[in-house]
């Protein structure tokens, strides 16, 4: 789907055709679509098949009069995507930027909550026509997107630590592992996506002013300030997930203690029936009651014994 937007009255607005200094908005395009980005806008053929693909790593590269530059956003992943549906975990994906002679590009393979954002109206000061800057707000957006998803995974953890404290289920299990792998792909996304605003910020390929060096500079804030938190938050969980497991093969040797203990309990009645049942001579007052006192004294003991190791706790 391909919308055009321009900011008008101070505030940013869908019109219905190309304009001069619009910005455009390629989400999931089709083949038509990216046809009509490349023929018709002119872009790079090189540089929106880079954006469109899920696999393509952040950096900024320049052609001619086109600059584009591609940066990892984080995304929850739909539970269809999860092969458990209880537990939520995130990842991220590629959007490239398109800064041409024009307008401003944004393409994205899957829908973006940034672009929402920004097309509804609810990020200010956007003006497609002020390219630069309006690429170092689309960065700051995804920046503040990283810190807000790092802090569902802190509250999500947390809930999941206080439920397996209560009982110990996989499913609980699965949502701390689920979101482990999540702090694995914004760690990586975040320290790539750090790389290409630095090489911004040299000023080599894109001009930066006074006012937008100031953005840049709370966009690295930002991303440096998620780096952290992810390098925190995973340390955490790794050592969580360590104490839990312990916790687990514990409580295993504790079941397999105390079955152990009720299985020799268990074996002295067999052992005494077995030997009164055999047919011999001489067996000391071989009556009913007494084989019975006997196994009732013998497991009396053999209780009191294993007690006394903890073997029943």
């Amino acid at each position: 789907m391909i919308r055009f937007y321009k900011s008008l009255e101070n505030r940013i607005q869908e019109i219905p055709r190309l304009e001069e200094g619009c910005w455009v908005s390629a989400v999931s395009p089709t083949e038509d679509e990216t046809a009509f980005l490349i023929n018709v806008l002119g872009l790079d053929q090189g540089f929106v098949r880079a954006a469109l693909d899920e696999e393509e790593s952040s950096r900024i590269e320049e052609e001619e009069t086109q600059v584009l530059v591609i940066v990892d956003v984080p995304v929850v992943v739909p539970a269809a995507d999860r092969g458990d549906e209880s537990a939520v975990r995130y990842t991220t994906m590629p959007m490239g930027i398109i800064l041409a002679e024009k307008w401003v590009v944004t393409i994205s393979p899957t829908p973006q909550p940034v672009i929402t954002e920004i097309s509804d109206g609810l990020v200010k000061n956007v003006a497609p026509n002020l390219k630069t800057r309006f690429l170092l707000i689309l960065l700051l957006r995804i920046a503040s997107r990283f810190l807000l998803h790092l802090k569902q995974i802190d509250k999500l953890s947390t809930t999941a630590e206080q439920q397996l404290h209560k009982s110990m289920r996989n499913q609980e299990l699965f949502q701390l592992l689920s979101l482990e792998k999540s702090l694995v792909y914004f760690s990586t996304s975040l320290k790539s996506d750090e790389m290409t605003l630095e090489k911004i910020m040299r000023g080599r390929i894109i001009k930066l002013y006074d006012e937008d060096e100031d953005i840049l500079e709370d966009v690295l804030i930002e991303i440096k300030q998620a780096i952290e938190m992810c390098n925190i938050y995973s340390n955490i969980l790794s050592g969580t997930m360590d104490a839990f497991a312990s916790i687990i093969s514990n409580n295993l040797n504790i079941v397999m203690k105390v079955l152990t203990s009720l299985t020799i309990v268990m074996a002295i009645p067999s052992l005494v029936s077995g030997v009164y049942g055999m047919n011999v001579t001489g067996l000391p007052l071989p009556t009913f009651w007494f084989a019975m006192s006997l196994m009732a004294v013998l497991i009396a003991i053999a209780t009191v014994i294993l007690s006394k190791k903890g073997m029943f706790h």
